[in-house]
């Protein structure tokens, strides 16, 4: 197990310790988001179809989801503070690489190895706070985590789209080299953590080897049936037969080894398995919604790269504005759980209205529905992280921070995917049915009408802003309707997002950072015989109890009871 020290940090010591971590977390984001908004402009320019604009995005995303949690694990095992370290230098130098890419097929391999260390951010960073926040306190500090947000989400697709028109594409790959030098230099001064283990370190590397091939089975699945082969053939039952054995397989193997990748044993906890539930369909909200919006800007409404980081922003706002609210509101009163429940009621709301879309809708309307879309991701996000981590004994704090992730990334990763196959195919239908009608408007541009028709069935994505009118307006319309089409998936996932939330167990936060439950267990060896992962806040409630009335850390008695009384709770 890792810990910190066990002292109770000043809030001097938080923000000296935060600002590495936040610096870090910003590098990630502001990679990202600045190729956010130029992503239909690098397909174009590289030569790639529907198909390659899919796999740029799920491809990162896809290795971010399974390396999750295994940085996860990692972190239970090893310095936590060298982890991150070695994770920004993965994810920075992979990025750096792709900004040199002369195809499609070596930006996404450079992608896919962004989100190794993507992976190790999002883990990390979140197993990190647990050490030297607590809980309670978390949203004191969501202020500072808004303004990253609000710099790396609003500020990177401006950034990017700018960089794009004035410059090239590519120096958005290499604007967040200085920033991840300036991350190391900080974390190594300001993070101090120590390395103590009370175990020793065991890696399932064949937990790893069958995870990957699982989740990389089902996604080549989805995104290549019905274009490469038919649902239906000998390709779905190698592919889905292949991920249905992989997986099985993974759960024998996490059942038996020492130190399984995602103990099973979590699932116990009725707080774990809802908010897995829960976060697999903020994965596709927070992803897919992200990345589809860019299409539809630039391609049913004829933006330019930089345009369309504006078009985005009222998404972005809802998310911020919401998360920094939220989290204010959660430390003063200690309540979480309405915040989740109109959370998921926003997602609801903004999947059912954005599947709406039209390439001429009211652009009011379209803000609104982004926001409401925003907003219903930044209550519930981070949110549903905060409720495991309450609940999660300290040394499987890793493992459970990164297990939420890493369902929210792998929904995200399949959403977006499945996003994209039904996109693929409703343009494929769109164009096949609206053939005469595009040939007639081909047909008016006289000698142009070559270029154009050629440039429309190469396959490539299309310019959609230059092309000429009337073609210009057809080209809107059938990718607007396809890309509403896709955002359909979103709705069921949602309502399944609000079901799952609802049955959550309502449990009050604890105010002990990770390292004081953790010296609480140590004081009372008894602890350890709990079952229930919930079980530890009965110990941290008590502590708190404790402390407040005699001005030290100590356990009282009566500890065992209440710890039953906890887990049982947590599993009705």
């Amino acid at each position: 197990m890792t810990t910190d020290s066990p002292a109770k940090m000043t809030h001097r010591q938080v923000l000296e310790a935060l600002t590495g971590l936040l610096l870090g977390m910003f590098v990630s984001m502001i990679a990202t988001t600045v190729v956010s908004t130029s992503m239909p402009v690098i397909v174009h320019d590289l030569g790639g179809d529907q198909a390659a604009y899919t796999w740029v995005i799920t491809a990162t995303l896809l290795t971010t989801a399974i390396s999750t949690p295994i940085w996860g694990k990692l972190a239970d095992l090893f310095n936590r503070k060298l982890l991150i370290q070695l994770a920004i230098v993965i994810f920075v130098g992979a990025t750096a690489a792709a900004g040199f890419a002369q195809d499609t097929n070596t930006l996404i391999a450079f992608r896919a190895l962004q989100g190794i260390g993507g992976g190790g951010l999002a883990a990390l960073s979140q197993v990190i706070m647990a050490d030297i926040i607590s809980p309670r306190e978390r949203g004191r500090y969501m202020g500072l985590f808004g303004a990253v947000m609000a710099v790396a989400t609003v500020g990177g697709p401006l950034l990017g789209g700018w960089i794009t028109d004035a410059a090239n594409w590519r120096w958005n790959f290499f604007v967040s080299l200085p920033f991840a030098v300036a991350a190391l230099i900080i974390l190594q001064k300001t993070l101090h953590i120590s390395t103590a283990r009370t175990r020793k370190a065991s890696i399932d590397y064949t937990g790893i080897v069958l995870l990957s091939a699982a989740v990389s089975l089902i996604l080549i699945w989805i995104t290549n049936a019905g274009s490469t082969f038919d649902w239906w053939g000998t390709e779905t039952v190698l592919m889905v037969g292949g991920a249905v054995v992989a997986t099985i397989a993974f759960i024998i193997v996490e059942l038996k080894v020492r130190e399984p990748l995602i103990p099973l044993s979590l699932f116990k906890g009725r707080t774990f398995t809802l908010s897995v539930l829960a976060s697999i369909s903020i994965g596709v909200a927070m992803f897919g919604t992200a990345v589809y919006l860019a299409q539809y800007m630039q391609l049913a409404r004829g933006a330019t790269p930089t345009e369309a980081g504006l078009m985005t922003l009222p998404m972005m706002a809802g998310l911020l504005i919401a998360s920094m609210v939220v989290g204010q509101l959660v430390t003063r009163f200690g309540k979480w759980k309405g915040y989740l429940i109109l959370g998921s009621l926003l997602l609801i709301a903004g999947s059912v209205t954005l599947s709406t879309l039209h390439y001429d809708t009211n652009f009011v309307l379209v803000s609104l529905y982004m926001f409401m879309m925003g907003a219903g991701v930044g209550m519930t996000m981070q949110n549903l992280v905060l409720i495991v981590q309450n609940v999660a004994k300290p040394s499987e704090m890793g493992v459970a921070s990164s297990g939420v992730t890493f369902f929210r990334s792998l929904g995200g990763t399949v959403g977006v995917s499945v996003m994209g196959a039904v996109l693929a195919n409703s343009l494929t239908g769109l164009f096949t049915d609206g053939k005469e009608r595009l040939g007639a408007a081909i047909g008016q541009l006289g000698e142009k009408g070559a270029d154009v028709a050629a440039q429309l069935s190469s396959g490539t994505l299309p310019e959609v802003r230059l092309l000429p009118e009337p073609v210009r307006s057809i080209v809107e319309d059938f990718y607007a309707q396809a890309i509403a089409h896709s955002f359909l998936i979103g709705i069921p996932l949602a309502v399944i997002s609000l079901i799952a939330i609802l049955f959550l167990p309502n449990r009050p936060l604890t105010t002990l950072t990770t390292s004081e439950r953790a010296t609480a267990d140590a004081a009372n060896p008894a602890s350890g015989s709990a079952v229930d992962a919930a079980s530890d806040v009965a110990i941290a409630d008590a502590t708190a109890l404790s402390g407040a009335t005699t001005g030290t850390v100590t356990v009282v008695g009566g500890t065992n009871d209440r710890r039953g009384d906890a887990a049982s709770d947590d599993r009705r």
